[in-house]
């Protein structure tokens, strides 16, 4: 009896020891899972590998709900990136999450009502299905020898994190997009989301509720069309996939987590990108969608344009006119502007190219990623209902085709990354373009030839003054005395020290190297106050002689002009001799001219304002050189 009793005491003993071991190892190996029939209480949470998220109950700021949701470890304030039953709160702090056999996670109060479903509708029977919260944030439910059958990342709420998708499975018809909180104390749906706009060509939208608020222009390869400040850069790297399977928007981390970045649409409609400063414990904003007038939707309406630097904003596109001009002239704007002549499809329409803009809405539009530009040109004209075209993609010289079936809406200019637009136009239109161009044609011949006249005419003079000397027999000591300029000539001309120059040049580094002429090189500077300078020095080599030095020294003192370069002083120490001119940070005008993207800024009127600038700076030299080197002889 007695050793009954005992191996009966044992039997238990043992069985203890091994529902304790059981539990540690459940509670060590589960810290980021939740299996079937498993429940987590309020006051109980899930934390991934990393440590990075956290999932459980929490109330907002200033409230007594209570949500399931994930947000950031170790980031304080609690900043939560999704929510579970963001419409349907508990008012207790009695809820319990519980993954059910069938692998549908569901949060319960304590009488047992289902207040929210994660209603896995998967065909697909669930073999011991297990939730896991990765470390990217992401709340997966996994069943045997299947992915996932259901993930937080497929039902975002307000906020996009690395690893999201941003747009539309076109396979399962499912659309991902982002809502807003209905303010900073209730996660409850707001009136804002953000949408990929699938319609047409994938463009990025913000809703309020069923008006689009702001269109952030087709994705071009690079970037969407209206934002040309996103570009590239060390902390994310974003892109967007388009394929017979899917078009989504997408960004990922460059930096494994060092630097935390997340996409947030905020009450207020702004969607802004946000980056955590640790040093300073705070969410710091790195971009937004959303930056003046302009980016509201569709606000000069159809076939007007949007200039943040014009007053007033809105004007008609060329070869167009307000639709109203009662109204125009009174700031609205919303009946936009109507052709100035009505296309009628026939063969001498064309299309006039309008630069620099955000592509229009493309609600309405068509596109093919394997055209040319040409093809697409083509195929446009053939179609009487196109009204527009573009290249699809910028990259590579540009390719892929996109077009526009109706009106051309929510058009606007940028000073930088803006695109080329081709709109259909009337023949008579475009004779215009053609009559504009040959007048311009007949201003620019005689300008030119006055040019080249003027030219030709201060080299003859250049060359005379260069070779009187030299009959003349005239002997130069082998250095010229600074005081000589200022004292003879009576010039107010500034002596700079040679070493001032050599420090602001980085003693004549190669870096600062801007060239090198018939003179000798030249090289940029910057003084201790600021101020960028060009140091033209003149080399042992030089076929410019102490007298040539002088003449120029003396001249150009004495040219002061809105289109000439400015003598800002010299310096003479031995046989070194500089002169310091006014820094030019535009450089070379052939910078603009022969590079492929500079001379698209350089348009007719630009070109034009620069010959009438240099004919100018020209003609002042022809009346003021002349009489100087007649005093010099």
């Amino acid at each position: 009896m007695t050793t009954t009793i005992r191996m009966a005491e044992q039997l238990r003993f043992g069985l203890c020891i091994l529902v304790v071991i059981h539990a540690l190892t459940t509670c060590t190996s589960a810290a980021d899972t939740i299996s079937a029939n498993q429940t987590i209480k309020d006051g109980q949470t899930l934390i991934s590998a990393k440590k990075t998220f956290e999932l459980g109950f929490f109330s907002p700021a200033n409230s007594t709900n209570r949500y399931v949701g994930i947000w950031y470890k170790h980031i304080s304030p609690v900043t939560v990136i999704w929510v579970a039953n963001r419409n349907t709160p508990l008012v207790f702090s009695s809820g319990e999450l519980t993954l059910t056999p069938q692998g549908v996670l569901i949060i319960h109060n304590a009488p047992g009502d289902v207040i929210w479903s994660s209603a896995n509708t998967s065909a697909v029977l669930v073999n011991t299905p297990v939730g896991q919260l990765l470390d990217t944030g992401n709340l997966v439910v996994r069943g045997d020898h299947y992915g996932p059958i259901w993930q937080s990342f497929d039902h975002p709420t307000d906020t996009f994190v690395p690893g999201m998708k941003l747009g539309k499975d076109l396979v399962t018809g499912r659309e991902t997009h982002f809502t807003s909180w209905k303010d900073d104390t209730d996660p409850s749906s707001g009136e804002y989301t953000a949408w990929v706009d699938t319609q047409g060509y994938p463009q990025l939208i913000v809703r309020d509720r069923s008006d689009i608020r702001f269109q952030g222009g087709p994705w071009n390869g690079v970037r969407f069309s209206g934002e040309p400040s996103l570009r590239s850069n060390s902390v994310y790297r974003f892109g967007f996939s388009l394929n017979e399977k899917e078009m989504y928007y997408y960004f990922d981390d460059l930096l494994n987590g060092s630097v935390i970045t997340r996409v947030v649409i905020r009450p207020t409609g702004s969607f802004e990108r946000l980056l955590w400063i640790e040093s300073r414990q705070e969410w710091l904003l790195y971009l937004s969608t959303q930056n003046d007038n302009c980016d509201r939707y569709k606000l000069c309406g159809s076939n007007g344009s949007c200039n943040i630097n014009n007053s007033p904003a809105c004007g008609c596109l060329k070869g167009f006119e307000p639709t109203s001009l009662d109204q125009w002239d009174v700031a609205d704007w919303s009946q936009g502007c109507k052709r100035l002549t009505p296309l009628d499809c026939g063969p001498d329409e064309g299309f006039r190219r309008y630069s620099g803009v955000k592509l229009p809405d493309t609600q309405h539009s068509w596109f093919d990623q394997t055209m040319s530009l040409d093809e697409c040109e083509r195929f446009c004209k053939r179609n009487c209902s196109c009204t527009a075209y573009a290249s699809q993609n910028i990259t590579g010289g540009g390719s892929g085709c996109l077009v526009w079936l109706g009106e051309l809406l929510d058009i606007r200019t940028f000073a930088e990354n803006g695109q080329d637009l081709y709109i259909r136009m009337a023949a008579s239109e475009l004779a215009k373009d053609k009559s504009s161009g040959g007048k311009k044609l007949k201003i620019i011949v005689p300008i030119v030839l006055v040019l080249l006249f003027i030219l030709v005419s201060l080299c003859i003079f250049c060359l005379f003054n260069k070779r009187k000397p030299m009959q003349e027999g005239t002997q130069e000591e082998d250095h010229l005395d600074a005081g000589d300029i200022n004292s003879k000539d009576n010039l107010e001309l500034p002596l700079i020290d040679f070493s001032i120059l050599r420090k602001a040049t980085d003693n004549f580094s190669d870096n600062n190297k801007l060239g090198e002429g018939g003179f000798g090189p030249v090289y940029k500077g910057v003084m201790e106050n600021g101020q960028e300078i060009a140091v033209k020095r003149l080399s042992k080599t030089s076929t410019q002689g102490l007298r040539e030095f002088k003449n120029e020294v003396i001249t150009i003192s004495k040219l002061q002009h809105r289109n000439l370069v400015r003598l800002l002083g010299c310096c003479i120490k031995g046989a070194e001799k500089m002169l310091v001119y006014e820094y030019m940070p535009s450089k070379s005008l052939d910078m603009f001219i022969f590079d492929e993207y500079q001379s698209r800024v350089l348009d007719w009127p630009t070109r034009f304002h620069i010959i009438k600038g240099i004919a100018r700076g020209l003609l002042f030299l022809a009346a003021t050189v002349a009489p100087i080197g007649q005093e010099e002889i």
